[in-house]
C-alpha cells in the first residue's frame, strides 16, 4: 500500500508491548507513531528495551501527549480496566482499536464484572466489539472498528475445537477437558514472587482450579458454535518452567466415526498460521517459539473412544501480539502474513 498505517501502542512496557514493537518494526506497511507509558514517559524506547536499539527513535509519552487520535489504529497492551475507559473516545474520533486486554472479550456484562472484579466502564461498546480469533471471525474482523484480542489460553484451546464445533462433531453430555501449560511470561512483566526464577524454575504446578478468568471466555466461544457442550467444559491451567510457550491437551468425545483430522485440515486449508500435523505427530512448544503459528495434532487414545488434541502456540505471539497484528492486517485489507513471516527460533 502507498501510505503506511499509522499505529499507536498504549501501555507498551510489558512483554506484550515489546512483542508488538518487535513485530511492527519489521512490518512493511506500518509506522509506529506513538508509544505510551505514564510511568516511563520521556524515556527512549530503545533505552528501556535494548533489544530494540536501532529499530526505534521514539520515546514513551503519556497518552495525553501522544496524539493517539491522529493514528489509524491504536493497540491497547494495558492491564484490564484501562481500554474500556480510553478506547471509546478514540473510536468516536474514527480510530480503529485492537484491545489485547480482556475488557471487551465477554459479552455478558455481569459475568465479566464477576470474573474481573470491577464495574464495566463501557458496557454499550461490548456488543460492537468483534472477538478477534482471526481464523473464526475473519470477515467480521475486516469490518470492525473495535477488535478484542483473545486470551492466550482461549486461542490455544479454541483453534483446534472450532472446526469440530462448527460441524457439531462433539458428543453432547460428555466432558470436554482442556489440560493446559503456559510459560512464565504469561504472568506479565510486573513484580510477582511466583514468577521469580527461584520460584518458577525447576518447578511445575497447576493453578486456577477453582476458576480462571479464561474459563468463561472459552465457554462463550464453545457455546456460540455448538449447543450442549460448554456446560461440560473443564479447564485446568499449569505454570511450566519456561519463558514462553503454551501447550493445550484437550480430551473430547466425537458424535460420529468421521475422521477429525480431515475436518481440521479442510477448515484450515487457507489459514497460513495454523499447521495441522500428520497423524501421530507430537507438537512441541519450541517448534513455534517467536512465531505466529499454532501447530495441532489429533489422535485417538489407545483402546478408548476418547480423542486427544494437542495444540501449541507462543503465548506472546499467536496468543497476544502476533494475533493482534494478524487482526490489524485483516482490518486494513492486507495479506494476513505481512510482518508475521518469521521462522520459529531454535534452540
Amino acid at each position: 500500500m502507498s501510505k503506511k498505517i499509522k499505529a499507536g501502542i498504549v501501555g507498551a512496557t510489558g512483554y506484550t508491548g515489546v512483542e508488538l514493537l518487535r513485530l511492527l518494526a519489521a512490518h512493511p506497511d506500518v509506522e509506529v507513531a506513538a508509544v505510551t507509558s505514564r510511568s516511563e514517559a520521556g524515556i527512549a524506547v530503545a533505552d528501556y528495551f535494548p533489544s530494540l536499539r536501532g529499530a526505534y527513535g521514539l520515546a514513551f509519552q503519556t497518552p495525553e501527549q501522544a496524539g493517539l487520535e491522529q493514528c489509524d489504529i491504536v493497540f491497547f497492551a494495558t492491564p484490564n480496566g484501562i481500554a474500556m475507559k480510553d478506547a471509546p473516545r478514540l473510536i468516536e474520533q474514527g480510530v480503529r482499536v485492537i484491545d489485547l486486554s480482556a475488557d471487551f472479550r465477554i459479552r455478558d456484562i455481569p459475568t465479566w464484572e464477576h470474573w474481573y472484579g470491577m464495574t464495566h466502564a463501557a458496557p454499550g461498546l461490548v456488543s460492537q466489539a468483534v472477538y478477534g480469533l482471526s481464523e473464526l471471525n475473519r470477515e467480521a474482523v475486516a469490518q470492525a472498528r473495535l477488535v478484542t484480542n483473545p486470551g492466550c489460553y482461549p486461542t490455544c484451546v479454541s483453534l483446534p475445537l472450532v472446526p469440530l464445533l462448527r460441524q457439531c462433531r462433539l458428543k453432547a453430555g460428555m466432558p470436554l477437558i482442556a489440560d493446559c501449560k503456559s510459560g512464565v511470561s504469561g504472568a506479565g512483566r510486573k513484580g510477582n514472587v511466583g514468577s521469580l526464577l527461584c520460584e518458577a524454575g525447576d518447578n511445575f504446578k497447576a493453578y486456577g482450579i477453582a476458576g480462571h478468568r479464561h474459563l468463561p471466555e472459552i465457554r462463550q466461544t464453545i457455546a456460540g458454535l455448538q449447543d450442549g457442550i460448554a456446560e461440560g467444559f473443564v479447564f485446568t491451567p499449569h505454570l511450566a518452567p519456561m519463558i514462553r510457550g503454551m501447550h493445550a491437551t484437550v480430551y473430547l468425545h466425537l458424535s460420529d466415526g468421521s475422521d477429525p483430522e480431515t475436518v481440521l485440515r479442510d477448515y484450515y486449508r487457507d489459514s497460513p498460521f495454523v499447521d495441522i500435523l500428520p497423524a501421530g505427530s507430537i507438537p512441541e512448544t519450541r517448534s513455534v517459539r517467536g512465531s505466529n503459528i499454532c501447530r495441532i495434532s489429533i489422535q485417538q487414545a489407545a483402546q478408548s473412544d476418547v480423542w486427544v488434541v494437542l495444540s501449541v502456540i507462543d503465548n506472546l505471539v499467536k496468543g497476544a501480539a502476533g494475533q493482534a497484528v494478524q487482526n490489524m492486517n485483516i482490518m486494513f485489507g492486507l495479506e494476513e502474513t505481512h510482518g508475521l513471516g518469521g521462522i520459529p527460533l531454535l534452540p
